[in-house]
């Protein structure tokens, strides 16, 4: 079964996947005139701003930091040892490429989701089956998308953040993983019962300062390694563009590791951060774009680089090629699966190992259980786009998200009990399944994202608050604005 996952994650994760990624990233920075770059301090600025006019929906922040909670998870401590363990350091550089374009796709994905989204039951709802079906007209398309959604955020990816916490905490303090995946499996259910309002609310505490604490504590390793951080850049460069002997080999596994796990993290393209864009009070949906590209920055500019160079300056690392034989070895590691004991194993050189292992416990419970929570919410409008956004029957809604919410808390349990490669694999394949459907139609999408950009720096020369009125720019079923 492991063999079957893996050779499925292989074909999905092609050559052709990853030109995909690096293309739609160049499209939409070009056509946006590298918004990510020019827009960047409006980006932090609309962090804070709102839509005071509308008491439904969640703020930009709330919006921010649920998406945030999505991005900055696993793949920040563990995804980030599995790339360089697999792709080496250069693995690391792709990872900035794919997020630096990645944050023009992010900005367009989630530009559309306010565009097309919808009021329901007291809450917006968007995302890309609410933008495919409104924007493309293709209902089929939209519907696969909201199933992959519901079965990949609903039981293949919650399993995965579960069991890096269990592992962690296994190895470090000798809690039996199950006894772990209870506990989180608990705290989990609390947390959904309360919906999406109590979702963003825990959101917006836990995600912003753990990140920020985080980033602290790399600090603080780095500067006790700060002679060899220059060498430790070189080397990524190097390695990311097949200039490092040992590692020439394997570039395409350098490029393609980055690339994975950079989506993974940063979550650019795979249309879940669109989902949360459409929840929030804006006047006008580039806002939230631009609040939603700066968070691509946030986790992989920042926590995923802090993971990083704490792993090579203190040479806590091994790397393979495809065949499992060993390129690099490093005297302060043991041969086997790249896993959290890179990062720990690096932090345990400036704290002590008992330390080290504590402190990436501590840090992979929050971030892996925040990114829990994200991941139920892109279920839940998936379910709801599926089965009870027409009806608006609210006991039918309350008995599906009921189901779901069981689901959910039985499979973050069984995450705790299965080997990381499988679980590693199987939300590779709920990412790229994603990723495929929603990059293609952000594509066919593309002219109106610009055009709303367009219209947004057209009022802003103005001197006018830029509101939105879809049909002065031409475009159509853009049914909560137009009712507005």
């Amino acid at each position: 079964m492991e063999q079957f996952f893996a050779t499925i994650s292989s074909y999905i994760w092609s050559p052709a996947m990853i030109a995909l990624c690096l293309l739609a990233g160049l499209y939409f920075s070009f056509r946006t005139r590298f918004v990510q770059v020019r827009r960047f301090k409006t980006m932090a600025k609309l962090l804070f701003s709102s839509d005071k006019e509308k008491k439904t929906g969640i703020t930009s922040f709330q919006a921010f930091s649920m998406a945030l909670s999505g991005r900055v998870g696993t793949g920040n401590i563990v995804g980030v040892a599995t790339a360089i363990g697999y792709g080496g350091p250069g693995s690391i550089v792709w990872m900035w490429i794919i997020a630096f374009l990645g944050s023009g796709t992010a900005f367009a994905e989630s530009t559309l989701a306010q565009i097309y989204k919808e009021e329901h039951n007291g809450q917006f709802r968007g995302g890309p089956s609410y933008y495919i079906e409104k924007g493309l007209k293709c209902k089929w398309l939209a519907v696969l998308f909201a199933v992959c959604s519901v079965i990949c955020m609903g039981l293949f990816m919650p399993p995965l953040q579960c069991n890096g916490i269990a592992i962690s905490c296994s190895n470090t303090f000798g809690i039996k993983p199950y006894v772990a995946g209870i506990i989180v499996a608990a705290l989990i259910g609390l947390v959904i019962i309360g919906g999406v309002k109590r979702i963003a609310n825990v959101a917006q505490i836990v995600a912003p300062f753990m990140a920020f604490l985080y980033i602290i504590l790399s600090i603080i390793v780095l500067i006790c390694n700060a002679s060899i951080v220059p060498e430790v850049f070189m080397d990524m460069i190097r390695s990311a563009f097949g200039f490092n002997e040992a590692l020439g080999g394997i570039l395409g596994s350098t490029i393609a590791w980055g690339v994975k796990r950079g989506i993974y993290s940063n979550e650019a393209g795979q249309g879940t951060g669109a989902i949360v864009a459409g929840a929030a009070k804006v006047s006008h949906p580039v806002k939230q774009g631009l609040v939603q590209g700066f968070s691509v920055y946030v986790d992989t500019l920042l926590v995923c680089t802090a993971t990083a160079v704490m792993i090579l300056a203190c040479k806590t690392y091994n790397v393979y090629d495809a065949s499992g034989n060993i390129l690099i070895a490093s005297q302060n590691m043991q041969m086997g699966v790249p896993d959290v004991s890179y990062t720990s194993a690096a932090l345990g050189t400036i704290l002590g190992v008992r330390w080290g292992n504590a402190v990436i416990a501590f840090a992979l419970f929050f971030f892996a259980f925040t990114t829990i929570m994200a991941y139920y919410y892109y279920a839940e409008t998936n379910l709801v786009y599926l089965f009870s956004r027409k009806s608006n029957k609210k006991s039918v809604e309350k008995i599906l998200i009921g189901i779901l919410r069981l689901c959910m808390v039985a499979s973050v349990f069984l995450g705790s009990l299965y080997e990381a490669k499988t679980m590693w694999d199987l939300g590779d394949i709920g990412v790229g399944t994603m990723a495929w459907i929603n990059i293609i139609a952000i594509l066919l999408l593309s002219s109106k994202p610009i055009k709303a950009l367009r219209d947004y720096e057209n009022q802003e020369k103005e001197g006018k608050e830029p509101k939105f009125n879809p049909k002065e720019i031409g475009i159509e079923n853009a049914d909560f604005w137009e009712n507005r």
